[in-house]
């Protein structure tokens, strides 16, 4: 394998350099990255995933990650946090080309991708382009970043991010070394995308230039997750937008008895702008509102509940990222800065079991993944078929505390479906009794 290594230059001479480079590749190209629909994302908080909370620790349990069925990792931010007005937030970035020495060194992560690829798993860093901190090197260069009328660098105005600075993305400059950056990481740690932070904030311009040369990179299958939301991301070149809407109205949904067809609307609304299979990524817990909202098991419903979220998640019209520790029904938050409580993997190990079977029947229905959505939803009840050629699933989920009568489609009354977690065949009656927060899925 050939190592593409900097001179000891500062920042900005190793960005010239990289820029006017043409970098060795370390590591062999990942062939297997999944297309975007296939995608099942698996997000990784380093410092509550392990009892060292580093790059070793995620390694240990890439089996585990494996068989719960995810095909991608995500990686929160690896690198240097900064000190200035610092919160030791991991999204508060001293450093680009760098790695946080609480996490490992390069050769730790790149043997975390080796492994991970070796497992046929892809996996995708977390880029924070819209601020960095305070004591970043390119703060010499106020040109770079948004000032006051004094000519004070600023926070993100309105954000109340006070320990980070606002980048400015009208000099070309700042945004060159920005995408070369981006570039790093690809050819240095052989990894298969980013998920960008905060991309509602730098302008959908600034990311359609980063990703054109990114996917320049021939050489490289990337995938680019935007958490942010809006036709211009996907137009930008994203190949996911984020589902904060879908959280939001899953919470009502659950909490104040919003009617589930609202889960149509936004299943129109979430993609409009999207083509070529671009996806939403949704969730039912992610870094954010697990601290600040609470846990899966607070506020859809405890197991059951949130299982039947989850399974609307990953069935209906989304790819489906499931939390570190989400799969073992972890109680209580991990909340930020994220250094304050570890995931105990011993726990629940039913709950696993459910991620597994969903996750298994997802991977391995083209229905699923790529099928055509019809709704017969009601204000209770989420109700769909998925069509993919010959093949075609059936899900119905009670997503109230309550049993409910459900009435089936004309079509799909007294007609003979397999259960398509047990494989018996069955005929499907006329009306159900959901019990509550159950579900049921068949394909024929």
């Amino acid at each position: 394998m050939a190592i593409f290594c900097y001179p000891l230059f500062s920042i900005a001479q190793k960005e010239t350099q990289f820029a006017n480079a043409a970098p060795k590749q370390y590591g062999k190209p990942f062939k297997k990255v999944p297309d975007r629909q296939d995608v099942t994302l698996y997000q990784v908080n380093m410092r509550a995933f392990s009892k060292d909370g580093n790059f070793k620790g995620v390694m240990e349990r890439l089996d585990s990650i494996k068989a719960l069925g995810a095909n991608v990792i995500y990686l929160m931010p690896i690198y240097p946090v900064g000190q200035v007005k610092s919160v030791n937030s991991p999204y508060c970035i001293k450093d680009y080309l760098d790695i946080n020495t609480e996490f490992g060194t390069l050769e730790d992560l790149r043997l975390l991708v080796a492994n991970a690829h070796k497992h046929n798993m892809a996996v995708l860093l977390d880029w924070v382009a819209n601020h960095t901190s305070y004591d970043h090197a390119w703060t010499s260069n106020k040109s770079w970043y948004l000032q006051d009328s004094a000519g004070n660098i600023v926070s993100p105005p309105g954000m109340g991010w006070n320990d980070v600075a606002q980048l400015n993305f009208k000099n070309e400059d700042m945004r060159l070394a920005m995408i070369s950056a981006m570039k790093y990481w690809i050819y240095a740690a052989n990894v298969d995308g980013y998920r960008c932070d905060y991309s509602d904030g730098p302008p959908s311009d600034f990311w359609k230039q980063a990703i054109d040369t990114l996917r320049n990179i021939s050489t490289h299958k990337l995938l680019m997750m935007s958490e942010g939301k809006g036709p211009a991301l996907y137009k930008a070149g994203f190949d996911f937008n984020f589902g904060f809407n879908f959280f939001g109205n899953l919470k009502a949904v659950f909490r104040r008895n919003r009617t589930v067809l609202s889960i149509d609307s936004l299943n129109v609304a979430d993609y409009e702008g999207a083509s070529n299979g671009q996806q939403m990524i949704r969730y039912v817990t992610n870094h954010d509102v697990n601290g600040s909202d609470g846990t899966p098991l607070e506020l859809l419903g405890g197991e059951k509940g949130s299982m039947a979220a989850f399974v609307v998640v990953a069935f209906m019209k989304s790819v489906p990222m499931i939390y570190n520790g989400q799969e073992v029904g972890t109680p209580y938050r991990l909340v930020f800065p994220f250094t304050a409580q570890k995931v105990d993997w011993t726990i629940h190990p039913e709950i696993t079991s459910s991620y597994k079977k969903v996750t298994a029947l997802r991977n391995g229905s083209n229905a699923i993944r790529r099928g055509e959505l019809m709704s017969y939803s009601t204000s209770d009840v989420c109700a769909f078929t998925k069509t993919w050629k010959k093949e075609k699933v059936f899900v119905v989920v009670n997503l109230r505390n309550k049993p409910i009568e459900f009435t089936l489609p004309s079509s799909i009354q007294n007609s003979i479906w397999k259960d398509a977690m047990s494989g018996a065949k069955t005929t499907l009656p006329t009306n159900m009794v959901l019990q509550p927060y159950s579900w049921f899925a068949y394909r024929k």
